[in-house]
């Protein structure tokens, strides 16, 4: 399997606000989903991609996304097996687990922070980097 990818990428436009909830542990658990427009020579569409973030990205995703406002994701895909209360069947929710978001638009319609949940790298100040030779 090391050869296998499972990465997804995605720009297009919150369909409404998103949905944060908190796990038990007081994890945060965002919920949104993405229009994302197609095109070929013959015609054209819209794909719903449902989107879940989880911790401190959960947290920033519910602050500062609302409806409409684009956005860029990345990911990997995963299907969630679920039993429908009323029917008693089994139900598959196929959603992308985000692990980076990046608001995209002018600074008033998304704002200009991109955020991920990967740890942050030490950054040189300028005073410290070695000069160009």
């Amino acid at each position: 399997m090391s050869n296998d990818l499972n990465r997804c990428e995605f720009i297009g436009r919150l369909g409404k606000d998103p949905d944060v909830r908190y796990s038990p542990d007081g994890a945060a658990v965002c919920n949104f989903s993405l229009a994302v427009g197609w095109k070929t020579k013959e015609k054209e569409g819209v794909e719903w991609v449902r989107v879940v973030a989880f911790g401190k990205l959960g947290e920033i995703c519910g602050e500062y996304l609302t409806k409409g406002k684009q956005v860029y994701v990345s990911g990997r895909m995963t299907t969630r097996k679920w039993t429908d209360k009323d029917s008693g069947q089994d139900r598959y929710s196929t959603e992308i687990v985000a692990d980076q978001m990046q608001m995209l638009g002018a600074r008033e319609d998304s704002g200009s922070g991109g955020y991920d949940d990967a740890p942050r790298r030490q950054r040189t100040a300028p005073s410290q980097r070695p000069a160009p030779q």
